[in-house]
């Protein structure tokens, strides 16, 4: 399986947002954190380097990623 979802992406990056807005570093710390799959930090590492109030707003950037799966 090769293909991220934002299921499972939520799954190793939410609980970074526990103590409000994230930076993109942040989001890969979490995701490292977590022992993502190195699918998921490469779909990380494609975020612009911003801050992100809540996962929601990821979902622009990523709109191609699929639900789940």
């Amino acid at each position: 399986m090769d293909t991220v979802t934002r299921s499972e992406l939520v799954d190793h990056i939410e609980f970074a947002f526990a103590t409000g807005a994230v930076t993109k570093a942040d989001l890969l710390a979490a995701a490292a954190a977590s022992n993502a799959r190195p699918q998921v930090v490469v779909a990380v590492q494609q975020l612009p380097d911003q801050t992100f109030a809540t996962v929601r707003d990821l979902w622009r950037h990523l709109a191609d990623m699929p639900i789940g799966g």
